[in-house]
């Protein structure tokens, strides 16, 4: 009987850590651009969320990108309702900038911003993990 209660008693514990994490968590693909994408890590950081290239490719297959391990997505604080704010690393012109993020499901809008957010651009992102 003990073992019985042992099992519920991590499964229930499991089952709440799984429940627990935040909507932005987990590994998300970058859109593609130029033939490349990357695989984003996005975990928390401090009080924040942050994400770090984990795997990349070109014209589909894999290849080791100086890349891989630089943050991409820093500091993201949850703002309510899926979205976030923070700022955004741009590795075309290794340029910071602020940051936006909107998730919905297992698609994220992410956008870069300039002037004060008057100015965007933005990718969507899919989850995979």
């Amino acid at each position: 009987m003990r073992k019985l209660f042992m099992a519920a008693a991590f499964l229930l514990g499991a089952t709440a850590a799984a429940a627990a994490a935040d909507p932005i968590e987990g590994v998300w693909q970058t859109q593609p651009d130029d033939g490349a994408f990357a695989h984003v890590t996005i975990a928390p950081c401090g009080n924040a969320f942050c994400g770090t290239i984990s795997r990349t490719f070109k014209d589909k297959a894999e290849y080791a990108s100086p890349n891989i391990g630089r943050q991409i997505v820093i500091d993201m604080a949850a703002k309510g309702g899926g979205n976030y704010e923070g700022k955004v690393w741009r590795p075309a012109n290794n340029k910071i900038y602020m940051g936006k993020a909107q998730v919905s499901g297992e698609q994220m809008s992410l956008s870069g911003c300039v002037a004060g957010g008057l100015l965007c651009k933005s990718q969507t992102w899919v989850r995979i993990q």
